[in-house]
């Protein structure tokens, strides 16, 4: 396996705050004792802004060649638009596998092997692999370029980062800004009118159309509170004091930008997921939140949010820093009633139970949803006409790896995911629930050999075509 670059001091000493070592600089710098790890964020502020602004400013390029570094060897990154197929609106839909083979190993080869032998030879696909946060070690919330330049335009509120730029390109990511689907008004199509819905206009667009409960609850979904890189302290991580983060930001229009972050219930810190934003489209049908965490209600997971994962799962930091604590009979309830009527992208070939009308599908989508009915095992899981069964699933991808860090995350297991539904899903890039899969066909390939269904090329191809008509 290729060697991994060590972090710098400096990207050390960046990330200390992030994984809560109790460990001075100077203690750290001369090496004189074994960092100690704990549960808990720093309190006290160590340094001045300016010291953590040009400290961070001058890691930041070998933190993020070391990033990009990574996603080039691990995917095929070139611009391969699908013909005639495309999200929302007009954005191109990526094609073809992006994940990257060991030289000299084909896709049939490793699904005719076993995952102790795929693991032994080290020919597990990288791009298979948990994909590390940008700055794995540092951690916290990262936005694309497209929301960052909209929102400063219309709001004056800059969420740059100083030290970490978003990874991904941009032709990975849902369009922007994505359409609005409403349960309530399925008549009216997109109701987004083209635009990043932001504090500014919301009510000029759903006034009329939501009732008092939902606009109430759409304010506060796009209203910024403190946040942990994002407040009015020495440690944040904007160039200025910042009003914090919306709901919204991540979830824009009520879909996704690709925004991500890291879990923050898990420690140490090379153990916490990357965790990619996924759409609330479709919240109404879902009965688990967050992709982990198996939160019960849309209301339970508004809550939690503000309280905890905004600032990494620590409550004391969070105080430090402004939490915003919802009233849950009022304002949590108000949030989760506009959430609840997100709706799923139409679909204009599938009948009522999620099966496509044999009259308007073609012969490739047809034989593909005979795979994934079938063969491919995907209905297994994805079941029924929203495609998920509402439960958490453990896939036990770490027989084929073994245990090794990589920029700063450990490669180790990813536990149980929520099954998410897959209605729309040609439109939410990038998949599983850290973003490690570029296109369909990356998740067409990494299945195919987790679950070990041995699908011919036609099949792959097919099984594509069939989920881009959902």
């Amino acid at each position: 396996m290729k060697s991994i670059p060590k972090f710098s001091h400096r990207a050390c000493l960046a990330g200390i705050a992030a994984v809560g070592i109790s460990v001075s600089v100077s203690a750290a710098a001369q090496g004189a004792q074994e960092p100690v790890k704990n549960s808990y964020l720093p309190v006290t502020d160590s340094e001045t802004f300016a010291a953590i602004h040009s400290r961070m400013v001058a890691a930041k390029p070998d933190i993020m060649k070391r990033q990009m570094d990574l996603l080039q060897e691990r995917y095929d990154l070139s611009d391969r638009p699908a013909s005639g197929v495309v999200m929302d609106r007009a954005k191109p839909v990526q094609e073809g596998v992006r994940v990257k083979l060991p030289q000299g190993v084909t896709w049939n080869q490793l699904a005719g092997q076993m995952p102790d032998q795929i693991r032994d030879q080290g020919t597990f696909p990288k791009g298979f692999l948990p994909l590390p946060h940008a700055n794995h070690p540092e951690g916290g919330m990262v936005f694309p370029k497209s929301e960052l330049d909209e929102l400063n335009r219309q709001e004056a509120r800059d969420l740059t980062r100083f030290d970490l730029d978003f990874d991904i390109p941009e032709r990975f990511l849902a369009e922007f800004p994505p359409a609005i689907y409403l349960t309530t008004r399925p008549d009216l199509g997109d109701v987004s009118q083209g635009k990043l819905i932001t504090i500014e206009n919301f009510y000029d667009v759903f006034s009329g159309i939501l009732n008092p409960k939902q606009l109430e609850g759409l304010r506060l979904l796009l209203t910024p509170f403190p946040q942990q890189q994002f407040n009015q302290t020495n440690d944040r991580r904007s160039d200025k004091p910042s009003r914090g983060v919306a709901c919204f930001d991540c979830h824009t229009n009520g879909g996704t930008n690709g925004a991500f972050h890291l879990v923050g219930d898990i420690r140490p810190q090379e153990f916490r997921h990357r965790i990619e934003t996924p759409a609330l489209r479709g919240v109404n049908i879902q009965r688990l939140f967050g992709s982990q965490r198996a939160l019960k209600t849309v209301e339970d997971f508004t809550e939690f949010e503000q309280r905890a994962a905004y600032f990494d799962g620590d409550p004391v930091i969070a105080t430090k820093k402004g939490v915003n604590v919802l009233e849950r009979g009022s304002q949590v309830h108000f949030m989760a009633e506009f959430q609840e009527i997100l709706d799923f992208p139409p679909a204009p070939k599938l009948m009522w139970d999620g099966k496509l009308d044999p009259k308007l599908a073609t012969p490739a989508e047809l034989h593909g949803q005979e795979v994934f009915f079938n063969k491919g095992r995907c209905a297994e899981c994805h079941s029924g006409p929203y495609f998920t069964d509402n439960l958490m699933h453990d896939l036990h991808a770490e027989r084929f790896y073994k245990q090794h860090m990589e920029n700063g995350m450990m490669m180790a297991r990813d536990g149980a995911i929520k099954t998410f539904p897959l209605r729309g899903i040609k439109d939410t890039p990038p998949y599983l629930h850290d973003g490690r899969l570029l296109t369909l066909d990356d998740t067409v390939e990494y299945f195919n050999l987790v679950l070990g269904t041995k699908l011919t090329e036609q099949e792959k191809k097919d099984l594509v075509a069939f989920m881009r008509a959902l």
